[in-house]
């Protein structure tokens, strides 16, 4: 496992409970390392020059700023190994040239390491660099879970960029919320019951039949209210703004 940060964590808890044998745990620093190699019975190490020659598999679980960079270091001396990284955004063929073998194994998740996960619902979008490698990639996801997925590189931007606008943004949203509940001294989790049943819905509706709320009714009066509470604040005016005509445009 090249990584230690947050998906790291989860996928080397996830394999090591279904008796993969983790040989080693990679991380630039030696705390990061030594941590997760000890809860997965692994052997740390902070260089890549340290990585054994003989896996047969190799997970890139690192950052889209820091995996290219690191290419050339970690498959030096291992290019006929399988590489794969767990990148949404980059392309599979980010390894060619460096690796014989190689693909992307995408869990598709938040991830953070406060919080377990059940790996047996996260779908996991592999991709090879051939059908064997497809093959094996899809059988070491079906270890962890049954929803697993061949997508291409193209597909998974899109994935990617759909997960941010589902995920990401939504829990700014949250954020959002929750300050301006706190500046009226107002409890943000008396929001959990309205975003469980938001989320909830979208399971059995589609998102568009499943919204609510003043610009899904056209409700001038109550969003021209809304926009003079939040006179005070441009950045949360301009969202409300943006989002409620983006709504509108939906109805």
């Amino acid at each position: 496992m090249v990584g230690a940060g947050n998906l790291a964590t989860h996928l080397s808890r996830a394999f090591y409970r279904k008796g993969f044998r983790i040989l080693q745990v990679y991380s630039r620093t030696s705390e990061s390392a030594t941590r997760l190699a000890q809860e997965v019975e692994a052997d740390p190490v902070t260089d890549p020059s340290q990585l054994v020659s003989h896996a047969r598999l190799y997970i890139a679980a690192l950052t889209d700023e820091a995996l290219p960079g690191l290419i050339p270091a970690l498959t030096n001396g291992r290019e006929d190994a399988l590489w794969v990284h767990t990148a949404g955004s980059l392309p599979m063929d980010l390894w060619a040239g460096h690796a014989q073998r190689y693909g992307v194994f995408y869990p598709m998740q938040t991830f953070s390491k406060q919080r377990e996960v059940d790996f047996s619902h996260i779908p996991v979008f592999v991709e090879g660099c051939d059908a064997e490698t497809t093959g094996f990639l899809r059988a070491v996801a079906a270890a962890l879970t049954s929803k697993v997925y061949e997508a291409t590189s193209e597909q998974r931007r899109y994935l990617h960029l759909g997960a941010v606008l589902a995920c990401n943004f939504t829990n700014h949203l949250y954020a959002l919320a929750s300050d301006l509940l706190t500046r009226h001294q107002l409890p943000f989790d008396a929001l959990w019951p309205l975003i469980d049943e938001t989320a909830q819905k979208v399971h059995e509706l589609p998102p568009d039949r499943a919204q609510t709320g003043p610009a899904a009714r056209g409700d001038r009066h109550v969003m021209d209210e809304h926009l003079r509470l939040l006179a005070d604040d441009p950045y949360l005016s301009e969202v409300y703004r943006l989002l409620s005509r983006g709504i509108e445009m939906h109805r």
